[in-house]
């Protein structure tokens, strides 16, 4: 496993690379503190044993920053293709949990000649809010103390981040969990604090989402995989359910027990379906 950095107009994309045969993927991570290694410290040994697999940091995510101006939908579009071009895949896999599912989506949507397969886990892009909670959620976006502030004094102890993820990311037991609280705080703690993503907080209108990806979606031609879980919270399974009814062909797999991040709450399961569908 190697690491890289990509340079872009407003600072620099790290990567991790692993593998060194086979089919290339690309992974896709979430929002907030997620990184490639919290995302895929599961997933990515298992996938580098038959592909060439490389997990984007997003801009101010993870290692790549520092990071000038506002990481919104285009640019992050625009940050995995910047994977593709440099080095050299006319055509990837894409692999994408929730925020990285969006962008999964947009780019198949967008460029469905770079996109082989895709796998969407719980992605963003689909989903909506009855009024007043959009806009609550909306202000939530605009004010730096309830998408930045709030959050960091939640995470400063171990006991609160063990909550936190018991609660709002897993939807049952995890084998390596404190394992997983390790990983979140070392995060925290190496970057600073805990805050909403540009992407998150862009995508969200006074009066609807600005990222709605839902009536692009039957443009997607190449074989699709959505993986949820059916106790997810961040992303409800009615949305997954009813976005892979609009993919042609698509197939869902509802993971039984399992939270918003599935792929670290079910890693065998998940590391199986995501190797078997690739593999065609």
């Amino acid at each position: 496993m190697t690491h890289e950095w990509i340079d872009q107009p407003e600072g620099r994309l790290r990567v991790t690379k692993a593998g060194d045969h086979g089919s290339p993927v690309v992974l896709l991570s979430g929002a907030g503190m997620d990184n490639a290694h919290l995302s895929w410290a599961r997933l990515l040994p298992e996938l580098a044993r038959d592909h060439r697999v490389y997990a984007l940091d997003w801009p101010k995510q993870g290692r790549s920053r520092p990071w000038r101006g506002i990481a919104d939908h285009p640019v992050m579009l625009r940050c995995v293709l910047a994977v593709l071009d440099h080095y050299d895949l006319a055509q990837a896999d894409l692999v994408g949990m929730s925020q990285g599912g969006a962008l999964a989506l947009s780019t198949t949507i967008e460029s469905p000649e770079r996109v082989r397969r895709l796998v969407a886990m719980a992605p963003g892009g689909i989903i909506a809010f009855p009024p007043v909670v959009h806009q609550l959620l909306w202000l939530t976006a605009k004010v730096p103390f309830l998408n930045s502030t709030m959050w960091t004094r939640l995470f400063r102890g171990r006991s609160a981040t063990a909550w936190f993820l018991r609660k709002f990311l897993f939807g049952g037991p995890v084998d390596d969990f404190d394992d997983v609280v390790d990983e979140v705080m070392a995060e925290i703690e190496r970057s600073g604090g805990v805050t909403s993503s540009d992407w998150q907080n862009t995508s969200i209108g006074f009066a609807s989402m600005t990222v709605d990806l839902r009536p692009q979606l039957p443009t997607i031609s190449c074989p699709t995989l959505f993986i949820q879980g059916d106790k997810d919270v961040g992303i409800a399974p009615k949305y997954t359910r009813a976005a892979a009814a609009k993919v042609p062909g698509a197939r869902l797999e509802m993971i039984e027990g399992a939270g918003h991040w599935v792929q670290r709450q079910e890693p065998e399961r998940v590391n199986e379906l995501v190797r078997d569908f690739l593999a065609g």
